[in-house]
């Protein structure tokens, strides 16, 4: 079965950093109860088998739900709980090598922070591309923000999917439309929030209106 980025208007990440003391479960549960449609688990101070211990239990929720399920940087973990794709940013594994690896049936995403980058990522194949960080954020401290401008350019050269991230919040979010967002990758704003589900209609409630 081949899988396919889904259009949608917010890309959901998880950070067991950042979850008030729920589990990932729980926080998926959560967000799939908010009619999310695409989740990646990025999870970074986890062993291994943990990590594809709860992949697999994601998979199985996200897979009833209908949901797309992506995981962050870990190619064997995403064959191994056959999960439908996975993201890789610039210092991880070659786009050529990804694709060798889980074919071409599963959706493989790029991080870009200039538009050179998105160039060489739509040339290599990529399925989507992540674009970002758009402002400063707390889970992308070693990045710095690229701002609006590149956002724009995605927005009028991209000819694939992409998600706009980075410092994405209820406050951000209607500028990040307004500049051509029509998917955005939130994380801290939503995780943080103790009623996600509530959180995520107001996101979704502001980019509708943002786009008028």
């Amino acid at each position: 079965m081949a899988f396919s980025f889904p259009e949608t208007d917010i890309y959901c990440l998880t950070d067991s950093r950042q979850s008030l003391g729920r589990s990932t479960l729980e926080v998926v549960r959560n967000m799939l109860l908010a009619g999310i449609k695409i989740i990646q688990y990025r999870e970074k101070d986890k062993d291994g088998a943990a990590m594809l211990e709860e992949c697999r239990a994601i998979r199985d929720m996200t897979r009833a739900a209908g949901c797309c399920f992506i995981v962050n940087d870990h190619v064997d973990i995403a064959l191994l709980c056959e999960a439908d794709g996975v993201h890789v940013g610039q210092d991880d594994l070659p786009l050529a090598s990804v694709r060798k690896l889980v074919g071409k049936d599963r959706v493989v995403g790029v991080s870009t922070h200039r538009w050179a980058e998105a160039e060489a990522a739509v040339a290599g194949g990529a399925d989507y591309i992540g674009v970002g960080p758009i402002l400063a954020t707390a889970t992308k401290k070693t990045t710095p923000p690229v701002g609006f401008s590149y956002l724009r350019e995605a927005a009028s050269k991209c000819r694939i999917p992409f998600v706009t991230i980075g410092g994405i919040n209820e406050s951000t979010v209607a500028e990040a439309v307004r500049n051509g967002a029509k998917c955005c990758g939130i994380v801290s704003d939503i995780i943080l929030a103790e009623d996600m589900p509530g959180k995520i209609a107001r996101l979704r409630a502001i980019m509708r209106e943002a786009a008028q």
